[in-house]
């Protein structure tokens, strides 16, 4: 579901912000700049309707593209008929292997290009998994392109598929450069004290947003225009290139507005390409949405995971080694890790880790990127490991991790720009009532409900990348902010509205902002929780710019009331350029007297010498971003969770939920809680729903649809207290916010599945926790 309405949902059910979510601007402030809690700008049209998706534009003489997916996991094609399909009404072509349309192969993230996949498909006969695009019918309407893909008949010649990363004979690849070699983790655990030694797994996840994976392809003239929900619009642009062989400035995307992504949205999938080539071959626009069991398939979610985990210390309590072996699976022909050791080395202060990540590879689509990847899971482990040591050891969870406390991120060797941990600790611990926990399992209840309480900390790193954006004055003396960064439900538009008021001196909400489209200034990928501090950056140096251009056209202008007079006089408030003796010239005054190419401004973050191609590179390419050189810089968290369990049914209800958070300076404390509430919210069904089922006899998903792959609705969600513990830091980045979008879900499964050990006294390690698990 979309990041709106994974939030919108559950309002009924979510207090207001406790205290700690204060603004940084000043109350009632007429601009509602950065920092200021307003509402959404986006927010009105799309609860109106004027939004418009992707899918929802309307060419003229549209096409209609319905993708045909393998129903085999392993094997080749070995007849394939459309002759029924185009003899129906209205088809105009079906292209397969046997019919195809060149599609060339992508380059991978991993290799400098912007492809999650590198399945190119009708190029061949071969299937590599279950649901595989293989073809796609085009027809006049929708209705008539259903209909016939049915009409295509399909057999196979069937080879044994490997379908669980615990097959025999699947291949293992290990991530070398990955892996985590701090002092001698293996002598150091076996002079240990106490040793836990346990396996965590989490099964396949899937991202769900409400607004499916659709697209309009548009060829014309030799160039494409691409309508697609994207959180990375130049990534998206690179692909298709890539896909039709053109050059990469013969690509637009655009994307004002995407229903939810929650990672499955970066970069264009094979249904994409298809409806490219098949714009290209027919002239047309072609319009191909993939349905829901589709979306299953067509792309990767998280994968499955699993983790064996070791923990070592002393009687007191001090942690002096961790050894961790885990693997994920990915794809026959590409490698995804979700790597479990992500936050292994860095919670807490161990001198002696040793860990290592392998991949596996089965016969699935390549999965990719879900809310926290890789910290996610690796935080299950940890998390749940620490309490199960706690236990061991007879210390308080929430002691243990101070005793453990990090001073410096032992794994880098580097100091921290900021940690707030320790705030957040002590506040959630006190809005929780932490300290009227009894620790014996199962000593806490009312009537037949048994209560546990369960705690868990959680981490997100801060990644960067250089934007670019325009800000212009209208004839009509009003602002409006470019940059082709998008906004994925999270904010954007609002934030950089905001940003730029604090230096233009009008209220925010009277900034128009447009997003979402290669033709705007150069953004990188709304992914990573990094795009707000990016685009905040580059808007923020292009304000200023603004700022400092309209003043001196004031001065400067002959036909200005205030030419001549020294700038450093004026003011720029209300729409207007003041000077200190009372005179004033109205922006839309301004307008009037400039000329129209001086009203427009560019700015951002890029060096200014840098080339135009070497910015074109580094916002196409993921391995461009950066962190902090001389600091660790992460967001931090600490989630306190209630739950109830009915003793005789073993049902499971999460009663209250206390997160305190450092994400640093917060743009917006309103669109912060709410992201940190959609993380929270997308934790419990992690924790107790979220399970994709596969047919082990050919690796079909089972429930593949939102009827049977369960998550949150009302009814599950609980009271739920966010409170702000961060500060600015602007040693993490220019206007001293962290991450949050993905902070909010990390640690909560562990927290969760703490609190049922605590109410029960039986440990469930492997996700989701369902009844059967514990009566």
């Amino acid at each position: 579901m979309s990041e709106v309405n994974h939030d919108a949902r559950q309002a009924k059910h979510i207090p207001e912000a406790t205290a700690g979510d204060t603004a940084t601007a000043e109350a009632g402030s007429p601009i509602e700049g950065l920092g200021a809690a307003r509402s959404r700008g986006d927010g009105r049209v799309k609860v109106i309707g004027e939004a418009r998706y992707a899918i929802e534009h309307q060419p003229e003489n549209p096409l209609y593209g319905v993708v045909l997916q393998s129903t085999v996991a392993s094997g080749r094609i070995s007849r394939l008929s459309a002759e029924k399909a185009l003899q129906a009404d209205g088809v105009l072509a079906v292209y397969t292997h046997l019919n195809p349309l060149k599609i060339n192969k992508p380059t991978a993230i991993a290799d400098g290009g912007a492809a999650q996949s590198t399945y190119t498909p009708i190029q061949d006969d071969v299937i590599i998994h279950n649901g595989q695009n293989i073809g796609i019918v085009i027809a006049e309407t929708f209705e008539q392109a259903t209909w016939a893909a049915s009409l295509v008949e399909i057999e196979y010649e069937t080879t044994p598929a490997r379908v669980f990363a615990t097959d025999e004979g699947v291949e293992a690849k290990p991530m070398s450069a990955q892996d985590i070699d701090l002092g001698d983790a293996a002598t150091a655990m076996h002079s240990a004290e106490v040793r836990i030694n346990q396996r965590y797994t989490t099964p396949r996840e899937y991202n769900m947003p409400m607004e499916p994976h659709a697209c309009i392809a548009h060829w014309h003239e030799g160039q494409i225009t691409v309508w697609e929900p994207s959180q990375w619009v130049a990534g998206a642009q690179v692909e298709i290139a890539e896909w039709l062989g053109i050059e990469t400035e013969k690509v637009r995307i655009i994307s004002p507005y995407v229903g939810g992504g929650f990672g499955s949205k970066p970069v264009p999938y094979t249904h994409v390409a298809l409806a490219s080539v098949a714009s290209r071959a027919l002239n047309r626009p072609v319009k191909v949405s993939l349905t829901r069991p589709q979306t299953f398939t067509g792309l990767g979610g998280r994968p499955a995971t699993s983790q064996q985990l070791e923990l070592g210390a002393s009687r007191d309590g001090k942690i002096e080694a961790i050894i961790q072996r885990s693997f994920s699976e990915t794809s026959l022909i590409d490698v995804f890790a979700e790597n479990c050791s992500k936050v292994t080395a860095r919670m807490y202060a161990v001198s002696n880790v040793s860990a290592q990540h392998q991949v596996r590879l089965i016969n699935t689509v390549t999965p990719g990127w879900m809310r926290a990847p890789g910290e996610n899971p690796s935080a299950f482990g940890l998390e749940v490991a620490m309490d199960e040591l706690a236990y061991a050891l007879d210390i308080d969870p929430l002691e243990l991790r101070l005793r453990n406390w990090a001073d410096k991120d032992y794994q880098l060797d580097l100091p921290w720009s900021t940690r707030r941990l320790k705030e957040a600790y002590q506040k959630g611990a006190e809005a929780f009532g932490w300290d009227k926990r009894i620790m014996t399992p199962r000593s806490m209840r009312e009537g037949r409900e048994l209560i546990g309480w369960g705690m868990a900390s959680g981490t997100y790193p801060v990644n960067r990348l250089p934007a670019e954006a325009k800000i212009i004055l209208t004839p009509q003396g009003r602002f409006v902010v470019q940059c082709a960064g998008a906004d994925i439900g999270t904010g954007t538009y609002t934030i950089l509205a905001q940003t730029a008021a604090d230096h233009l001196g009008v209220d925010s909400e009277t900034i128009e902002v447009e997003l979402g489209d290669t033709a705007l200034p150069r953004a990188g990928v709304a992914g990573g929780s990094q795009l707000a501090g990016n685009l905040t950056a580059a808007v923020n140096d292009t304000a200023k710019k603004m700022r400092e251009r309209l003043l001196a056209l004031a001065s400067e202008l002959p036909a200005s009331p205030l030419s001549g007079l020294p700038v450093s006089q004026f003011t720029l408030q209300d729409g207007a350029i003041q000077h200190s003796g009372g005179s004033g010239l109205s922006l839309a005054q301004l307008a009037t007297l400039a000329p129209a190419d001086s009203l427009s401004v560019k700015g951002g973050t890029f060096p200014d010498d840098m080339p135009q191609s070497e910015r074109d590179k580094i916002v196409r390419n993921l391995n461009d971003m950066s962190r902090p050189e001389a600091f660790s810089a992460h967001s931090w968290s600490a989630q306190f969770v209630e739950v109830r369990v009915d003793e005789d049914f073993g049902t499971i209800r999460v009663k209250r939920m206390v997160a305190a958070l450092d994400s640093g300076r917060l743009y917006n404390p309103k669109l912060a809680r709410s992201q940190w509430i959609g993380g929270m919210i997308m934790g419990v069904g992690q924790a107790l729903m979220e399970e994709g089922i596969v047919d082990p006899r050919n690796g079909r998903v089972i429930n593949n649809n939102l009827a049977d792959y369960l998550v949150p609705v009302n009814g599950d969600i609980p009271s739920i207290t966010t409170i702000n513990v961060g500060e600015p830091d602007f040693e993490a980045t220019t206007m001293g916010g962290k991450a949050v979008g993905e902070l909010g879900i990390v640690g909560v499964a562990a927290a969760i599945s703490n609190a049922v050990f605590h109410a029960t006294g039986k440990r469930v390690r492997d996700l989701p926790i369902t009844l059967d698990k514990i009566i």
